[in-house]
């Protein structure tokens, strides 16, 4: 089994990363798509544009996405005994938050296709830092292990 995952392991690790990029990408493009929603006549054809927008980004690339991160993840910290690592638990909590913002960011897409504008347009472009923020200290993690 272990001559199977060594030969698979750059494999899934690339397929790891290639989905945390399809993710982040996400994270970052909505809300920017939140902006533009907010920035258009509240019950217009546009809005109905970008609800539809919105919805297709969460479900086609946002969700799947995230959901194979966290399977190879989670399965590649297994083969390599991440879990006894301080870097790893560090990181494992920021990918946490990031879901829990990737969520919240969902929750909010509903409901801004119900009309509720909750958010300034300077708010949801400051709320667009967060996963590159996150991001950062991710990778400054995994690729330096301070602890």
């Amino acid at each position: 089994m272990m001559d199977i995952f060594a030969l698979l392991y750059p494999w899934l690790k690339a397929a790891h990363l290639i989905f945390v990029i399809f993710w982040m990408a996400g994270l970052f493009m909505l809300p920017r798509f939140f902006v533009y929603h907010q920035e258009s006549a509240e019950g217009s054809e546009e809005a109905a544009l970008w609800v539809e927008r919105e919805q297709r980004l969460i479900k086609i690339i946002l969700n799947p996405s995230m959901i194979i991160v966290w399977i190879l993840g989670l399965y590649l910290a297994y083969e390599i005994g991440a879990f006894k690592d301080g870097w790893f638990h560090a990181k494992l909590l920021l990918v946490f938050l990031l879901t829990g913002y990737h969520g919240w960011m969902a929750g909010y897409a509903r409901k801004l296709a119900t009309g509720e504008r909750k958010f300034s347009g300077k708010t949801l472009r400051l709320m667009n830092e967060v996963p590159g923020v996150a991001t950062a200290a991710i990778v400054i993690l995994v690729i330096v292990k301070p602890f």
